[in-house]
Order: C-alpha cells, then sequence, then structure tokens
C-alpha cells in the first residue's frame, strides 16, 4: 500500500532525509509557511497565536482542563520552565529516569536546587509502576513525579497510562515530556489526570524548531505564581501575558509559529494523530524489516519499542560508525549516533515528512554502504 501524507509532503526527489531525532524532514508547505513577516503585536499574529494554543491543547486532550504556555526555544526549554514553574519552592520531585532525557530533568532539578529523589532503569528497560506505587506509598514528601513519554536515548516507550493511574491514585502530580510522541501518538491529559504535558514544533508535529510548549492545567499554573527562579521561562506569567492581551512576553519566533500552524494544519489534513501514527508504525516496520535484513540487530525487545526512532546496536569491526554516518550523508541520508552509555548503538528515526519510498530510499544506501566482513564468512 502506498503512504499517503498530507498535502505539501513531497519535496523534489533526492532531498535530503533527516532521520534523527530532530530537526527532521519538513514538507514544502511547512517552510513555505516562513516566507513572510509578521508583526509581533499586530492583530494578525495574536490571532494565529490563540489558535496555536487552541489546538495544542485539543491534541493534549485538554481542551476545557488544559491550556498551552509557547516558549522561544527548544523543548528543553519547555522542560526546564515546566520543572520551576509548576514545581513548588517546597516541592518534592520523583524522577522516573531510563535513559539520557531523563537525567537532563535532574541536572536542571539540580541546578534550580529543587529538592528530588530519582529511580532509575537500566536504558532497555521500561519505568515500573508497580515500583512508583512502592516508592510513593513509602515517601509522602513527594509531590510530584515527572518522566518521559518516549525515551528517544532508545526509542522507548514508557507505560504512560499505567505510571498515570498510580500518580492519581496517590494523588501527586504528574509532568510528562512528551518530546518525541506529541502529535504521533494520543495523549489524554484530562482523561489521565496529567498536570503538565512538555513538547515542540518540530518531532511529531513536522513543524520546524524554535517553539518549545506546556500544556498545563488550568487550576495548577493559577497557584505558581512566583515558583520561577528564571524570568524568561516562568509559565504563570507568560500565560497571564496571553490572557491578558494575546502577546508574547518577549520577541517571539514569528515566523516558526507560522509555519507550525501550517504544519497542525497538514496533521489535520493526514487524519489527525491516529492517522500520522499509523505512518510512522508503517515507517517503522519497513525500517526495522530492511535493517534486519541487512544484518543490523535492534537494541530494545520489539513489545518496548516506539514507533519513533530506533536504537539498532553497534555490529563491531569492520563497522565504524563516522564513516557510515559520512557515506550516508554524502547521499542525502541523515542518521543520528546513540545516546547510549550501556552499548555503542547509532539510532534511525521513523517520524518527520516522509513516506515509505523515502525510507526505501534510505534502506537501498544503506544496504550499498553498510561494512562487508567478507574475511570472516559474514556480512554486517
Amino acid at each position: 500500500m502506498r503512504t499517503t501524507i498530507a498535502p505539501g509532503c513531497h519535496p523534489p526527489s533526492g532531498r535530503m532525509l533527516l532521520l534523527t531525532p530532530g530537526p527532521l524532514t519538513t514538507s514544502d508547505t511547512t517552510r513555505a509557511a516562513m516566507g513572510r513577516d509578521w508583526g509581533s503585536r499586530d492583530e494578525a499574529f495574536v490571532a494565529l497565536t490563540g489558535r496555536l494554543r487552541t489546538r495544542l491543547a485539543a491534541i493534549a486532550g485538554g481542551t476545557g482542563t488544559h491550556e498551552t504556555v509557547l516558549l522561544p526555544g527548544s523543548g528543553t526549554f519547555a522542560v526546564e520552565a515546566a520543572l520551576q514553574s509548576l514545581v513548588p519552592p517546597d516541592g518534592h520531585v520523583l524522577l522516573l529516569v531510563n535513559g539520557a532525557y531523563g537525567r537532563r530533568m535532574v541536572e536542571m532539578l539540580v541546578r534550580l536546587g529543587r529538592s528530588h529523589q530519582v529511580r532509575e532503569w537500566p536504558e532497555d528497560e521500561a519505568v515500573d509502576a508497580g515500583e512508583l506505587d512502592r516508592i510513593l506509598g513509602a515517601t509522602p514528601s513527594i509531590t510530584d513525579v515527572a518522566v518521559v513519554h518516549c525515551e528517544t536515548t532508545t526509542g522507548l516507550l514508557n507505560p504512560l497510562e499505567a505510571v498515570a493511574g498510580v500518580v492519581r491514585q496517590h494523588r501527586r502530580r504528574l509532568l510528562v515530556d512528551t518530546m518525541s510522541s506529541f502529535g504521533a501518538l494520543p495523549i489524554d491529559a484530562a482523561g489521565l489526570g496529567l498536570t503538565a504535558v512538555m513538547a515542540s514544533s518540530n518531532k511529531g508535529l513536522e513543524g520546524v524548531p524554535g517553539i518549545g510548549f506546556v500544556v498545563v492545567e488550568s487550576q495548577h499554573l493559577a497557584t505558581c505564581k512566583g515558583n520561577a527562579v528564571s524570568l524568561s521561562l516562568d509559565l504563570h506569567e507568560q500565560a497571564a501575558g496571553f490572557r491578558r492581551n494575546g502577546q508574547w512576553r518577549f520577541t517571539p519566533p514569528v515566523q516558526v509559529a507560522a509555519a507550525l500552524e501550517s504544519a497542525l494544519d497538514q496533521l489535520a489534513a493526514e487524519g489527525g494523530v491516529a492517522a500520522r501514527g499509523g505512518r510512522y508504525r508503517r515507517l517503522h516496520a519497513l525500517l526495522v524489516e530492511g535493517m534486519q535484513a541487512l544484518g543490523f540487530e535492534t537494541y530494545l525487545r520489539p513489545e518496548l519499542q516506539a514507533p519513533i526512532i530506533v536504537t539498532f546496536s553497534d555490529p563491531g569491526p569492520p563497522f565504524a560508525f563516522e564513516a557510515f554516518y559520512d557515506a550516508l550523508q554524502a547521499e542525502g541520508v541523515v542518521i543520528y549516533p546513540g545516546k547510549l552509555t550501556q552499548a555503542p548503538s547509532f539510532r534511525i528515526g521513523c517520524i518527520g515528512a516522509i513516506t515509505e519510498a523515502d525510507m526505501r530510499r534510505a534502506l537501498e544506501v544503506i544496504g550499498r554502504h553498510r561494512p562487508r566482513a567478507e574475511s570472516a564468512g559474514r556480512e554486517v
């Protein structure tokens, strides 16, 4: 079956394929949306900002309960803003960690000087909701729990529904880094009782980098005045500004915002999150099947793998990642080194404005440049 995606997602043949955690391949339509200037206080841009806030809250499943706070910057800006704005100075955060992005949240809390504790699992194991239940039952001082939905370190999908159920049972708050899953996998912020989800304009939304955002429970946000230690990352004050006059407090990335609205139009035209997730699943299946046929092994067990990005184990000599990367990039296919501390690896993404034909093209290039070990009687 031929993959179909939203209008504008078919740039000329031979374009650069960014099979990475982001930035990602974008459509002609998305890039074209950046071709005009906007005044940040103009009525038209204020209206555009309002539409973005409404539409992103809806994608998160938070219409009527949550509101979107937009920030200039990457998704990391949004995560750091959430941790300092939504956790009170006397709060205590439990961080559920099984990868580099969970560890990044630990570093943020250390720098913020906020009380926290860490429960860490290996990078090839999911967060255990049973262990979370035990910790919350034994530690009444914990006010907030933070977790990464899809840990892009490996592509592992953590059990968000199970985690949310435990946190809700213990009446704590839950902050979720949905950077890789937002727009690609269904999220029900209201139904799951999520205090906040943090994401960005690229990745599953297929916009361009430059906007981080937090979809946050409005009732909780109203209690957060004075929590933030940073002027520019204060979600409470930025939300108040949006409510007051619809404007960003500091210079917004106006072209990025316009591109994001175009990307959201294309998401809707594709059929929404369910349809986009279906395309990503087909791309993921094609990638894994093709790579395994070429002799590469996936790092994660299939039941842990999200259809976002796949980690492949480094097969060892004669394979050398840098030479492999350079050869692929010269032919317009960009992959990504691994971030694993436990094992050498590399990653290939399944998301962005790409089709099954694009993935086949990438696999053909990979097949021509995979190292051969003829003398050892095997092929990599």
